[in-house]
């Protein structure tokens, strides 16, 4: 080659570095998502999701803030501070019941089946719900499973002016019932189970009534979204969605590798104690006989519309919000990428 063509073939070499040099890097679309609880076991989805670069082939750029309850979320998102969170749809029909407040809508069901729970130990003779009458119920006046137990009350016959309701904090609610100081707690199932076995209680002494199995149709917690963000960032939503219901299909596949991600953020858990957490979680919440037929991540709007019937048993509406109000399916993929298993 002449000198003169290697000069030319030098320059256009440097002006294409320089040119690539300037050309603007895609920025990663920030999301701050807030969890409805500590990193525990059912979490690790999410974590996952990270881990693997779900979150950052979709163009995002996701940080995990864990809570303090199921509704704590709604307000998160409201106000902006978090673009999404993962809280109890049922608090969020409550929400949407003001006009007043952010149109905040659902855009992912988690909780097929929420864990809202009666928790008892065996010795206490608590086999069904009209078993309460004439015991003691720890529930704390915030817990998303108390906030049911209207519901549970009318649906199974319960005389509730039999059933004596101490108010009692989170930290000390199964440490109570362990010690005999009442008879029974509201919880969320996986959790009040655990925390039972840690304070000493042999697992077959323990019953647990999941209020979905004694007609209280609710769903659990989704994932939500700040509207004003859904409608500045669609895609960066989808994103989202898409990403966690691969993190949630390799969890499912995979509860033991999964639980290695949260240990990375949670090193003072118990890895055997949150993979039970974890295991028990997907068996009855996450994957359910309607999950298994319409995938991850979608609602029956009859469904829903029946469950926000139901909330107004112990609430009630000034401006009762519909299916459509509460939840989206926009944003989730196609059926067939949504399998469970």
């Amino acid at each position: 080659m002449k000198s003169s063509s290697i000069r030319r073939v030098i320059r256009w070499s440097a002006l294409l570095a320089g040119l690539l040099a300037c050309a603007p890097v895609t920025a990663q679309v920030p999301i701050k998502f807030a969890l409805d609880w500590k990193f525990e076991g059912p979490a690790a989805p999410y974590l996952v999701a990270i881990d693997k670069g779900y979150y950052k082939a979709e163009g995002l750029d996701v940080t995990i803030d864990q809570g303090s309850g199921s509704v704590e979320g709604i307000n998160r998102i409201a106000s902006g501070t978090y673009q999404m969170a993962f809280s109890d749809i049922n608090s969020l029909v409550k929400f949407r019941d003001n006009k007043a407040n952010a149109p905040i809508k659902a855009v992912m069901m988690v909780y097929d089946t929420p864990a809202f729970a009666i928790v008892a130990l065996r010795k206490s003779g608590i086999k069904s719900p009209k078993d309460l009458e004439g015991k003691i119920l720890g529930a704390p006046a915030p817990d998303g499973a108390y906030a049911q137990w209207p519901i549970f009350v009318k649906q199974n016959g319960i005389d509730a002016s039999k059933v004596k309701i101490e108010n009692i904090g989170f930290p000390v609610r199964e440490p109570m019932l362990a010690q005999g100081k009442v008879d029974a707690i509201t919880g969320f199932s996986f959790s009040s189970f655990m925390n039972l076995k840690a304070n000493g209680i042999a697992a077959e002494d323990i019953v647990v009534l999941l209020m979905r199995d004694f007609g209280v149709q609710l769903y659990g917690n989704a994932i939500m979204v700040n509207p004003d963000f859904a409608k500045a960032n669609p895609k960066a939503v989808a994103g989202f969605v898409r990403a966690t219901i691969k993190g949630i299909q390799d969890t499912i596949k995979d509860p033991a590798a999964a639980i290695k991600s949260l240990m990375k953020r949670n090193e003072i858990a118990n890895e055997a104690v949150e993979l039970e957490r974890l295991k028990m979680a997907i068996d009855k919440n996450f994957v359910t006989a309607e999950v298994l037929t319409h995938g991850l991540g979608a609602v029956d709007n009859a469904r829903l519309t029946r469950s926000i019937d139901q909330i107004g048993i112990a609430f009630t509406f000034a401006a009762k919000p519909t299916a459509g109000d509460i939840f989206t399916a926009e944003y989730l993929p196609t059926a067939a990428q949504r399998k469970a298993r």
